[in-house]
């Protein structure tokens, strides 16, 4: 289950007004609403207003376990209502049930499956003397209304939601520039680990970079070296995605931008990325032409984090989703913060940025800090530590291509800390 939040704010400034009249014109508009088709979800919208004009929306994933509905619906319409404060309280809400049938199942029977979630929601925002004006099933294409009596209004069969794109919604996106950019498994799926046959060398490599970056980053005197070295590499990939044209900006992009790394040059990388001020400084790469390469190489390292270090993709993730917010694409954003913060729930850059995000704040301000950052470092001509000799020196292999012949064999595993006893790796 994700219990990761997706909000906005109460004034969105560059959405169309459009009136929306009923259920139907709700169901159509959600997609539009989140900037993707909100699958295995539970979305709820505040409404402002007597003419119930939308404000804050929350997305998180539909547990698994009925149990858990009763309590996850207390903390959603609190998170929603009552931490709005006083001056941001909604009127009403609209509740969004959003799930494809399970394997052997109806779309129906999906609906009445969801049913005792729609009442635990609809129960918890009353009890915060908030009514819920509306609650939807989407399902298959169809939705149905859990408020609506009329037999002739929501049919046992459900509704199908228009698909032409010729609705008045469709239009005024349209002319807005809002696009839809597929379902959100699709957004998550670029982001997912390697699969066989790349995930096991990937993870070698990552054992053998935890084994001889780990204990450096731990001496205070070897932590700059490391932190000059991982820079380097990454500048150099970035380089390399920036002069290499991406063949499509979909899951086939992504396959050919995995061959742009090698497995050892990306498990460093991704181990640097876990010092808080190499990845700070790895995140002033947000903007103008470093922008687009630099969401292709995060998102390429995130995809490396394989097997036991699937939490080491939170810095990556989290860097592909400030990229994203920086750039005004607040839609993905929330995706890559959303999967930082399944990867470690505790990891604060992405706790940050999320919340930030979520609440609308303006990225520029610490756009400007990065850029204040670089100059200063500039500015100050400090000399970048040479590499130390002997065995610590970062290998040729390290930038040789994945599918190269002669990677080196596998080492020792090394220990590794679980998650949540205070280190990293």
């Amino acid at each position: 289950m994700t219990h990761n939040t997706e909000s906005s704010p109460s004034h969105p400034p560059r959405e169309p007004r459009v009136t929306l009249r009923g259920p139907a014109d709700l169901a159509e508009a959600l997609p539009f609403l989140l900037g993707f088709h909100p699958d295995d979800s539970i979305v709820m919208v505040t409404l402002h207003g007597t003419r119930g004009r939308f404000g804050g929306r929350l997305r998180v994933g539909i547990p698994s376990d009925p149990a858990e509905w009763h309590h996850i619906a207390a903390q959603l319409a609190d998170c929603l209502i009552a931490e709005a404060g006083r001056p941001g309280r909604p009127d009403g809400i609209a509740v969004f049930l959003c799930q494809d049938p399970h394997p052997g199942e109806r779309p129906q029977q999906t609906m009445e499956r969801l049913r005792p979630l729609a009442q635990h929601l609809r129960t918890a925002c009353g009890a915060l003397d908030v009514p819920v004006m509306e609650a939807l099933c989407v399902s298959d294409g169809r939705w149905w209304s859990y408020c609506c009596p009329d037999i002739g209004c929501c049919p046992p069969e459900g509704t199908p939601i228009p698909q032409d794109g010729t609705s008045v919604m469709a239009a005024a996106a349209a002319y807005a520039g809002i696009q839809v950019r597929g379902s959100l498994k699709e957004m998550q799926a670029r982001y997912a680990p390697l699969g066989p046959p790349r995930a096991a060398p990937q993870e070698t490599a990552l054992d053998q970079a935890c084994a001889e970056l780990v204990p450096r980053m731990l001496r205070d005197g070897d932590i700059r070296t490391v932190r000059h070295e991982t820079l380097a590499l990454a500048e150099a990939a970035l380089h390399r995605f920036r002069t290499t044209r991406p063949t499509s900006d979909d899951t086939a992009g992504d396959a050919h931008d995995d061959n742009l790394l090698g497995d050892a040059e990306a498990a460093a990388i991704i181990l640097g990325l876990q010092d808080r001020d190499t990845r700070d400084q790895a995140a002033e790469w947000m903007e103008g032409q470093d922008a687009a390469p630099a969401l292709r190489l995060w998102r390429a390292l995130a995809r490396r984090c394989v097997g036991a270090y699937t939490d080491h993709s939170a810095a990556p993730l989290t860097l592909a989703g400030w990229v994203c917010w920086s750039v005004g694409d607040e839609p993905a954003a929330r995706v890559a913060f959303d999967r930082a913060l399944d990867a470690d729930p505790e990891y604060t850059f992405a706790q940050l940025l999320h919340r930030a995000c979520n609440h609308g704040l303006d990225p520029e301000p610490l756009r400007q800090c990065l850029r204040q950052e670089r100059r200063k470092r500039l500015s100050r001509g400090t000399t970048k530590p040479r590499p130390t000799s002997g065995p610590q020196k970062r290998p040729a292999t390290d930038t040789i291509p994945a599918n190269h012949p002669g990677s080196r064999g596998r080492a020792h595993r090394p220990a590794r800390t679980r998650k949540g006893d205070g280190r990293r790796c």
